[in-house]
């Protein structure tokens, strides 16, 4: 990340710089670099805001994580699907509390709930962290976690359906496959470059922490001997099987009725932790209130992260660095399948979610190519089967103080592309 930062910070400089010396063109009345400086404070002012504005949202959801926390919820799901996550992760504990809480995050961002999906993320990157042997160091399961976390597979992308029923679709719901596709391709790809990757960089197999560190890391080797943990036992083969059913069961579900449901996901995502909270004789309202406060700290804890990210991505778009790249890249990619105007939407997306929905309601409200175009149907593709990378980085791993991320972006990266690459397939395929 730091070769990154500061990689980003120089390009802007040097294209600003380059058009206010007139090397380059500058279609703009104002000063590239007066511009430069602008964007450098606003999106500053913005990262602040916006990590503000997720202290509601996290004290919300990590209150109700707490609530089926207590209940014993994150247990049963991870034993429940214990044959998969193992495989997927086998430094991790199969009761350990990340496994529930990694399944709760892929669960909401398959329904679309991104705002849902980050406290549930948080949760997981600091469960994952309490096995770190290296603080400030990501691990292989963190660097897996974030990159199946950039691509995970999408049912249901309710924020794209509703952008493109305002401008005028005559059907909104018509990226449900392309987006399943992509984000099936995306996901297979980012857990074997994953895997991959992590042969190339630092093992982080070191000794485990002090002895007294080690009650809260949930070590394998119980501290001493007594009755077996029933929790850490896995469902029969047959409830797993039945359960993988239900959720294949949600993709016709969410093609057919996803408009219909969609309201319905997040009041009934209260409504159904809380109910599950009282059957198991929680205490829902402390539970509530002792998650909230842990809410309320991480979302202030990830302003710094984020400022340096969103402070980079502004002064990249503003300095006309991001249109010089796209003009020489779209003569490239315009023959395969990935138009010009789509491209700055391909290549915002993993720096700012925000910019991206920008970009991507600009093109689908263009009369001259709308949302139900090949382009307007690509570009909402892409919206709904590629994540904010730099951003999901900046707050998952700034919520732990992770600085040194291996390599977890180089897996990412690689899934964002991969994305792209199933996004055009998929709409070249199904919409042609």
């Amino acid at each position: 990340m730091n070769i990154v930062f500061a990689v980003i910070v120089f390009l802007s400089l040097g294209f600003a710089g380059a058009r206010q010396l007139g090397l380059l063109p500058n279609p703009a009345t104002t000063l590239p670099m007066a511009d430069l400086s602008k964007a450098m404070v606003d999106s500053a002012g913005s990262a602040v805001d916006l990590a503000i504005g997720l202290v509601g949202v996290m004290t919300l959801f990590l209150g109700l994580m707490k609530v089926v926390e207590a209940g014993g919820m994150l247990t049963i799901i991870s034993r429940l699907i214990r044959p998969l996550m193992i495989r997927l992760f086998p430094d991790v504990p199969p009761d350990h509390p990340a496994m529930g809480a990694m399944v709760l995050n892929l669960s909401a961002n398959a329904l679309g709930l991104g705002n849902a999906a980050t406290p549930f993320g948080i949760k997981a990157m600091q469960a994952l962290d309490t096995l770190n042997p290296v603080k400030g160091r990501a691990t292989n399961a963190m660097a897996l976690f974030l990159a199946i976390n950039t691509s995970s597979v999408t049912l249901l992308p309710t924020g794209v359906i509703a952008l493109r029923a305002a401008a005028g679709s005559k059907d909104p719901a018509a990226i449900l496959p392309t987006t399943l596709f992509a984000t099936i391709g995306s996901t297979l790809t980012a857990i074997v470059a994953a895997r991959l990757y992590q042969r190339f960089v630092k093992s982080d197999a070191l000794p485990l922490p002090p002895a007294e560190n080690t009650e809260d890391s949930l070590s394998e080797t119980p501290a001493e001997p007594g009755p077996a943990r029933p929790e850490g036992d896995a469902y029969p083969l047959w409830v797993s099987i039945l359960a993988l059913a239900c959720v294949a069961a949600l993709i016709p579900a969410a093609v057919l009725y996803g408009d219909t449901a969609s309201p319905w996901i997040l009041p009934g995502l209260m409504g159904g932790f809380l109910l599950f909270g009282l059957v198991r004789k929680v205490p829902v309202y402390e539970a509530f209130v002792e998650g909230a406060k842990e809410g309320f700290q991480v979302a202030l804890r990830i302003i710094p992260y984020m400022v340096a990210i969103l402070v980079t991505v502004g002064m990249f778009k503003v300095s006309g660095g991001l249109d010089f790249i796209t003009g020489i890249l779209g003569k490239v990619t315009e023959p395969l399948g990935l138009p010009a105007q789509a491209l700055p939407m391909a290549l915002m997306r993993p720096l700012s979610g925000s910019g991206a929905y920008g970009i991507m309601a600009a093109i689908i409200n263009d009369p001259a190519i709308g949302p139900d175009s090949y382009v307007g149907r690509l570009v909402s593709t892409l919206q709904g089967s590629t994540e904010t990378t730099f951003y999901v980085m900046a707050v998952y791993f700034g919520a732990v103080g992770v600085r040194q991320v291996r390599h977890t972006l180089a897996a990412a990266l690689t899934a964002d592309l991969a994305g792209i690459v199933f996004a055009v397939i998929a709409c070249s395929m199904f919409l042609v």
